[in-house]
């Protein structure tokens, strides 16, 4: 049993929602569509995961009222302030019925130190392995990642001291996220984060901008902006372990691709994807909405 817990997890059925925050919740709704849309349109059965906000009432109602008028047939609010909670049957029951579990933004220790290790995080495991969608916007989307950012510094340039790091939920590995990104100029606190952990990928999504990742491992980007993935694995030099805090990092032979809406990437070849066959009216939010 132990043995296809594990496989499951390396190779989930799920898909992942990871949303940059400020996601469109008023005209087209482009990105929360598409949640309801993987979790099985008119029969989705919505769980929202309040645990990262410090004011899971306001923020409940709202989502709840969202996805209520974009056509699920079900949304649940779960607000997780304690650790029992995270334990409490009705909690895991609730996940193991949803079709998708959306977490809000806030703050991502928040998320994982309440979930982290209890019987709602096992559910959620089980639920992606399964096929449920799993999506998260800001805090929610640094959240995923088995390395997450948990605080660092805006528009700075990379140092040792941009950031903190902090483990996630591991939901997609090998990849840290970053939010809001272009918005708060956090290219830095990313190139930082690579620096320390050349492993990864780092994946800066932008407002209003997701990746949809496949069982595969493969993502496209949706929403209106642009997703930027930084790949440390080529960086010849370095003086990341050598440098005081405050000095300024050298990192050569990065490689940075940029991603606009309907361009996609493989996790597992480090390689992107340009849109098949599409013109670029298809793939241009902007183009629809000035008809």
């Amino acid at each position: 049993m132990k043995n296809d817990r594990q496989k499951a997890e390396y190779f989930p059925r799920g898909t992942l929602i990871i949303i940059g925050g400020a996601e469109d919740k008023r005209d087209r709704c482009q990105i929360l569509r598409a949640v309801i849309a993987k979790a099985g349109g008119s029969d989705a059965r919505l769980v929202v995961l309040t645990a990262a906000t410090e004011q899971p009432g306001a923020v409940g109602a709202e989502y709840r009222y969202v996805f209520s008028r974009l056509g699920a047939a079900e949304v649940e609010i779960i607000h997780v302030d304690d650790r029992a909670l995270a334990n409490n049957q009705r909690v895991v029951d609730a996940i193991a019925r949803a079709s998708g579990i959306f977490f809000t933004g806030g703050d991502q220790l928040r998320i994982t130190s309440l979930i982290g290790g209890t019987r709602l995080e096992t559910a959620l495991r089980d639920a992606y392995a399964s096929g449920a969608v799993i999506a998260g916007t800001s805090a929610g989307a640094s959240a995923m990642s088995d390395t997450m950012i948990v605080a660092g510094d805006d528009e700075d340039a990379p140092t040792r001291n941009t950031l903190n790091m902090a483990p996630g939920m591991a939901l997609l590995r090998d990849v840290v996220i970053d939010q809001h990104f272009a918005q708060r100029g956090r290219i830095g606190r990313l190139l930082s984060a690579i620096a320390q952990n050349p492993h990864a990928l780092g994946v800066g999504i932008d407002e209003d901008t997701a990746i949809v990742v496949r069982p595969d491992r493969e993502f496209t980007v949706i929403g209106s902006n642009a997703v930027t993935v930084i790949d440390g694995r080529t960086i010849t030099e370095t003086n990341v372990s050598e440098a005081s805090p405050t000095m300024p990092l050298a990192l050569t032979d990065v490689t940075l691709h940029v991603l606009p809406v309907g361009y996609g990437f493989d996790l597992q070849r480090r390689r992107p994807t340009a849109p098949a066959g599409a013109t670029d009216e298809e793939h241009n939010p902007q183009c629809e909405a000035a008809r």
